[in-house]
């Protein structure tokens, strides 16, 4: 047993979306999904082993770089996933963890996705255990944040896999090094959202719209499958701008309806639409939030970054893109 670890684990952005739980227990989605892994907007994580009858303790790293104890809303997220992986572990121990982003937190970026990555393989490796990326991704999963299932593995993910319970893991559909693409997002939200993923996923199924988009997937995986296969980028874009916008049709529809749109949200929108007529390889894409990303060539995101970054409703950018997927690092905190 080591006792101590610090993983860097990245958040992801789907292509092909989460947007429905089947199995919360298991946190099984109705559908399959397939994302990009990212490299810059990321979240580290020390675990840290302590004798059971110290308890756990988590504590998030401040603005000014200090450790302060976590809120309870974000302890009552991590503590059940400890227990979890305590079980898993078979081992009668408790965990000091401490984490930080490096982006905004539960504002629609895949926090949980990055933060659930990181603890689940920080916990693993201060075990001193090792474990498949199969084997990984279900572990993640299992923390309720389906996302984190593909933030273990790098480049472009599919998750699940398959099908049957063998299969209920993420599986790399190709490295980062494949095809190079970039991710600009243009930061318009940067508190946490009103009503959660998990509240979305929930009401999901309530929405009229929400049974012909699931027929409408296997086309759709087919088609992104096949453009990142084959890097064409036209192909990819028209399915992952449909894809973004059902989310928020299906959202806005359900019983009570989201709204994460800001009208900011819609002037990116309109200003990547410009884009693209005059040429420019992007497309837009959102997770459960006013946040845009916009996917493009390294060839467009110059364009890209100087037209959206005039439109006054947006705070910032992050510059970002496809990354290599989790690693262990030296640097812990605390």
């Amino acid at each position: 047993m080591i006792g101590k670890a610090t993983v860097v684990a990245p958040a992801n952005i789907a292509f092909i979306k989460y947007w429905g739980t089947r199995d919360w227990n298991q946190t099984l989605p109705f559908n399959p999904s397939v994302s990009m892994t990212l490299r810059e907007c990321v979240t580290r994580t020390t675990v840290e082993i302590v004798d059971r009858t110290e308890g756990d303790a988590v504590f998030l790293r401040t603005k000014e770089g200090s450790l302060a104890p976590a809120t309870e809303a974000f302890t009552r997220r991590v503590e059940p996933h400890l227990e979890r992986l305590r079980g898993w572990a078979g081992e009668e121990i408790s965990f000091r963890v401490a984490t930080e982003n490096s982006f905004p937190m539960g504002a629609g970026m895949a926090s949980s996705a990055s933060g659930f990555a990181a603890l689940t393989l920080a916990v693993v490796t201060a075990l001193g255990r090792q474990v498949s990326s199969e084997e990984a991704s279900v572990l993640a999963r299992l923390s309720g944040s389906g996302s984190a299932s593909r933030s273990v593995l790098g480049g472009y993910v599919k998750w699940p896999a398959g099908e049957g319970p063998e299969e209920e893991h993420a599986t790399q559909l190709a490295p980062a090094e494949h095809w190079d693409l970039r991710d600009v997002v243009a930061v318009l939200q940067e508190q946490a959202k009103e009503v959660s993923s998990r509240e979305g996923h929930e009401r999901a199924p309530s929405s009229p719209y929400f049974e012909p988009r699931q027929k409408l997937l296997p086309r759709r995986l087919e088609i992104v499958t096949q453009a990142i296969l084959e890097r064409d980028f036209s192909a990819l874009a028209q399915t992952v701008e449909e894809e973004a916008i059902d989310l928020h049709l299906i959202a806005m529809s359900s019983h009570p309806p989201i709204f994460y749109w800001r009208p900011g949200t819609l002037e990116v929108l309109a200003a990547i639409r410009r884009l693209r007529q005059e040429g420019v390889e992007v497309c837009a894409t959102m997770d459960a939030g006013a946040n845009v990303h916009m996917i493009c060539t390294p060839e467009s995101e110059t364009a890209v970054a100087d037209e959206v970054g005039a439109i006054p409703e947006v705070s910032s950018l992050i510059h970002d893109g496809v990354g290599q997927g989790p690693r262990i690092v030296d640097e812990h905190l605390g």
